[in-house]
């Protein structure tokens, strides 16, 4: 079926008579492009720490149509612990063309993907840190950067050798990702060098190109700042790519729980 095809099914279902949680939970004065479908986390959610409602009925429902979305190859809007982002299955190279599309991105830019456990870094990256390190950074605002194993799709990133994964602290980022049963690629839902979003109206010029705009009110704070991104593909070192907003407590924690130092690029 075609992505209108798709969507308008969408559409006549939820304009139907259908009285899920869902259905009621559809915003069309919001939602200028008929085809899109908005759904709105009850209650809303903050930050990771926060949400304890995985288990939510109506919750459950907007997971359900947001994997369905997601596993028929469309790209779908989220929120995460630190900014609202956009999301496909990381194994569909059709999908991942159409995430640098909506977002207007360099394609030689590359896209960290999401996962909900930690046993899942092992099967898509070739980890040379100790388990505990993993488990001391996440779920959290952190983005960890590894050389990718066999498994990842060979056309997401194919210009590196490496790739970042997160775990966001967040319930419903983590449930979606285990239900899809495989990684997201992840990225920020705007506009490529626009200001990231912390609000879905924030970012409404992208949802007529999404399938599915979940509304988890607002996230973040003021900073806006995403992920702390960290490289750990050096045994022992550590090189940061971007500061982020965890930069103070996952480089101390590296550094005096775990002994490693700056990469500073010499041989």
């Amino acid at each position: 079926m075609s992505l209108f095809g798709f969507l308008a099914a969408g559409l006549i279902k939820f304009r139907g008579s259908h009285n899920s949680a869902v259905a009621r939970r559809l915003e069309p004065d919001m939602c200028k492009v008929p085809k899109t479908k908005l759904l709105r986390l009850v209650p809303p959610t903050s930050n990771g720490p926060v949400v304890h409602q995985e288990t939510h009925t109506d919750d459950s429902e907007i997971l359900s149509c947001t994997v369905k979305a997601l596993k028929d190859g469309h790209i779908v809007a989220v929120p995460t612990d630190t900014i609202y982002g956009l999301a496909c299955l990381a194994q569909n190279t059709e999908a991942v063309k159409k995430i640098y599309g909506v977002k207007e991105r360099n394609g030689q830019k590359p896209l960290a993907i999401c996962v909900g456990e930690i046993q899942d870094i092992f099967q898509y990256c070739k980890v040379k840190v100790k388990e505990e390190l993993l488990r001391d950074l996440l779920p959290g605002p952190v983005t960890l950067v590894f050389e990718r194993s066999e498994e990842l799709n060979t056309n997401l990133n194919p210009f590196t050798s490496l790739v970042g994964v997160r775990i966001p602290d967040h319930a419903f980022m983590r449930r979606l990702c285990q239900m899809c049963g495989e990684p997201l690629a992840l990225t920020s839902a705007n506009i490529s060098s626009q200001t990231s979003t912390v609000e879905v109206h924030e970012f409404q010029e992208l949802w007529s190109k999404l399938a599915v705009v979940v509304d988890g009110g607002p996230i973040g704070d003021e900073t806006r700042q995403g992920s702390t991104v960290i490289d750990l593909s050096v045994l022992g070192k550590y090189r940061v790519i971007r500061p982020g907003c965890a930069l103070s407590a996952t480089l101390d924690m590296l550094e005096h729980k775990y002994g490693m130092s700056e990469d500073s690029g010499e041989e």
